[in-house]
């Protein structure tokens, strides 16, 4: 494991144990060229994803990436950081377990969309915002009815 502060390779692992959920075994280390201690997680990864753009290009599911887009609807929110990371994980597991190696992105914006509902309403609006792309007051509302499970009943936006 490259140190993150000088970029050795030479590291050790000083304590290793895993995660509330069992999910990744998180590990201490020391890195013997300049001393900095870090963490790193290690996963059980089902199989190689691949996501198909909306233009079509195809890149590396990128968990870290997916991590940052929960983290930016999070922001400010008072959510238990291993919820978060077990919905994290819960998504991840849902995409792999598709039983393609491809995946869309709507696929995997809808799958989040599903998770965060449940995880936390303001971030699942947050991020429902930025993945449907809301222009107008009206989408918000229409959003909200969603979450309350009356998107026929939407009240009027004034």
């Amino acid at each position: 494991m490259r140190c993150p502060s000088c970029g050795s390779l030479d590291t050790q692992v000083k304590d290793s144990r895993p995660t509330e959920d069992s999910s990744a075994i998180r590990r201490r280390r020391l890195c013997l060229a300049c001393g900095f201690r870090f963490t790193t997680f290690e996963r059980v990864q089902l199989r190689e994803l691949t996501v198909i753009k909306r233009n079509g290009r195809r890149v590396p599911f990128d968990r870290d990436k997916l991590a940052r887009s929960i983290e930016i609807a999070l922001r400010k929110r008072n959510v238990d950081p291993d919820r978060v990371e077990q919905t994290i994980s819960k998504i991840v597991r849902d995409l792999e377990s598709i039983g393609e190696g491809e995946v869309t992105t709507e696929t995997i914006g809808e799958t989040v969309m599903a998770h965060l509902k449940d995880l936390d309403d303001v971030a699942y609006v947050r991020f429902a915002s930025v993945y449907k792309n809301f222009r107008e007051a009206k989408d918000f509302t229409q959003a909200l009815a969603e979450l309350a499970g009356e998107e026929d009943e939407a009240p009027p936006v004034r």
